[in-house]
């Protein structure tokens, strides 16, 4: 079973939760955070694998019985349909809604006719942020949003700065991390670098890259080319019935 499949099973299961599983995870979570405090509870909810309740951290995962007694660490896997349904619900959790990132405080870069979108949290000092960005140039139609993220190095703001300045912010932030040409000086311009970096946090932005998709997927780290075609093409909003 494809895992957007069975993502859409999942949600679709947990929709029909009643009342009465509601009072019991409220209870869960309350007793959790009483004997854990120093873990922030995101969310609890009741799932269909051995009586058990999934607990969200941090946009991590865990699981617990009705009593909160134990918290398990790791991965349950649907023998049925092979699934990880952990993966599934931490993609789910994790997923950052396309029409709520701020598209024009990034760096825009477009190749051939741009119908294809993605977004990444991106550092001038982050190694796998440059080969990353090597591999894209060989990415046809595209649209990269690029949001500077300069949490790696003391400097990191300054190139940050150096790139939001620049005349043509597209080019100089390809030159500086395909070619290492030297960014401009100016640093001195409005830059929305500081609502980015609230941004990342609130999003639980942790390290660079962080690729954003259309649908809303995430994925931590530099994909290899094959791989990120291949999620592009996983994750492109399908049309509605009015589209043409």
């Amino acid at each position: 079973m494809k895992i957007a499949t069975f993502a859409a099973a999942l949600a679709l299961a947990v929709s029909f939760a009643g009342p009465a599983h509601a009072q019991q995870e409220e209870r869960v979570k309350a007793e959790l955070k009483k004997k854990v405090p120093e873990a922030p509870v995101d969310a609890v909810r009741k799932i269909s694998y051995g009586g058990l309740y999934e607990v969200v951290i941090g946009g991590d995962i865990y699981y617990t019985d009705e009593a909160a007694s134990f918290l398990v660490v790791g991965s349950i896997v649907d023998l049925k349909t092979k699934t990880n349904i952990t993966d599934v619900r931490k993609q789910q959790v994790n997923a950052i809604k396309w029409s709520e990132l701020p598209l024009d405080q990034a760096v825009k870069i477009t190749r051939g006719n741009g119908s294809r979108k993605v977004a990444v949290f991106a550092d001038p000092n982050c190694g796998y942020c440059k080969r990353f960005e090597r591999d894209l140039l060989g990415v046809s139609d595209i649209t990269v949003y690029v949001f500077l993220y300069p949490i790696l190095a003391p400097d990191s703001l300054e190139k940050s700065k150096a790139v939001w300045c620049s005349a043509d912010r597209g080019k100089a932030w390809l030159d500086y991390m395909t070619r290492d040409t030297a960014l401009g000086g100016d640093t001195s311009c409005a830059t929305p670098i500081d609502k980015i970096l609230a941004l990342g946090k609130e999003k639980r932005v942790q390290g660079t890259p962080t690729i954003i998709f259309e649908n809303g997927d995430r994925v931590p780290g530099a994909m290899t080319k094959a791989d990120f075609e291949k999620k592009l093409a996983e994750s492109k909003p399908a049309k509605t019935a009015s589209a043409k």
